[in-house]
């Protein structure tokens, strides 16, 4: 294992960044249950006692099937590059009006969401994912608790979560949404009359920005009719660490603006809550016209 780190890390420095991925990626399979980091233990926890060497599962076949699965999707994408934007012909991106990014209609749907909630920094909220009636939507429920862990540390508490995986390429490259074409996220879907918070997580060129988040209210009326969410991206402003930021600008809709998309319910108020998500889209809206919603400041206003 340790072995195995430092020529990841001897190709990192000497070969650059991007030979340091490959190698990753190949060998992911064989260091699958291993960890190459240490992660966070919260005080009072009792540490590993395996040594991370000890979970490694070294397996040729392993490595071997895994390379012809992301030589195969290589493939697949370099036919899709010369189709044209996502492997469609570019007359149909320029016409576009609406496009579905995520329905869900079966497990392998949901496979491509994860669930979080307070429960990792010791809370005592619960969150479970499911397909809905008939199988025709993702039914997220809970129960929100807002009690603070008393672990002296933590000030506030009660959240719930539901995130997008990354999209990822062939050998683990990271995939961009390019959502330039449009200027509204629309959805539908059918709450419990709780508030909701829609975020778009980015993928940010300096550390600093990581938590940068844009995030957007979405309100459910309840009840057992469904309703059609439209949310202009103009409306979306930047936040970082539950902090409003005071330098706002709108959503950079181009592939390196974005990651993933996620929903988040932190309301303040302990009980059950259900949602249920048919689609998520987006639309090109011409009647829209607002290109940015907020103020805008110069960092440095000039004297």
């Amino acid at each position: 294992m340790a072995l195995a780190v430092m020529l990841l890390n001897g190709a990192s420095f000497h070969g650059g960044c991007c030979r340091h991925k490959v190698l990753l990626s190949l060998l992911g399979p064989l260091l699958s249950n291993s960890k190459l980091y240490s992660s966070y233990r919260r005080p009072g926890a009792e540490p590993e006692k395996k040594l991370p060497w000890q979970n490694a599962d070294f397996s040729f076949k392993k490595g071997i099937d895994h390379l012809k699965t992301q030589l195969s999707l290589l493939k697949k994408e370099t036919q899709d590059y010369f189709k044209g934007p996502g492997g469609h012909p570019l007359s149909r991106n320029l016409l576009e009006q609406t496009r579905v990014l995520w329905q869900f209609r079966s497990q392998e749907d949901l496979n491509n969401w994860v669930i979080s909630s307070d429960v990792e920094i010791g809370g005592k909220s619960k969150v479970n994912i499911k397909l809905g009636r008939n199988n025709q939507a993702a039914l997220l429920y809970g129960t929100l608790n807002t009690e603070v862990p008393r672990d002296g540390e933590t000030q506030y508490s009660g959240y719930c979560s539901m995130r997008s995986k990354p999209a990822v390429g062939s050998f683990k490259r990271k995939k961009y949404y390019d959502w330039s074409n449009f200027n509204s996220l629309y959805l539908r879907v059918r709450g419990d009359g709780r508030p909701w918070m829609v975020n778009i997580y980015t993928d940010p060129y300096f550390s600093h920005q990581k938590d940068d988040l844009y995030s957007y209210f979405m309100f459910t009326r309840g009840g057992p009719y469904w309703e059609e969410i439209k949310m202009p991206f103009s409306k979306f402003f930047l936040s970082s660490r539950g902090r409003v930021q005071d330098n706002q600008h709108p959503v950079w809709l181009d592939k390196a603006s974005f990651l993933t998309l996620g929903f988040t319910i932190g309301d303040k108020v302990d009980g059950p809550f259900q949602l249920e998500i048919d689609f998520i889209g987006l639309l090109k809206d011409r009647a829209h016209r607002e290109e940015f919603a907020y103020e805008t400041y110069d960092k440095n206003t000039p004297v």
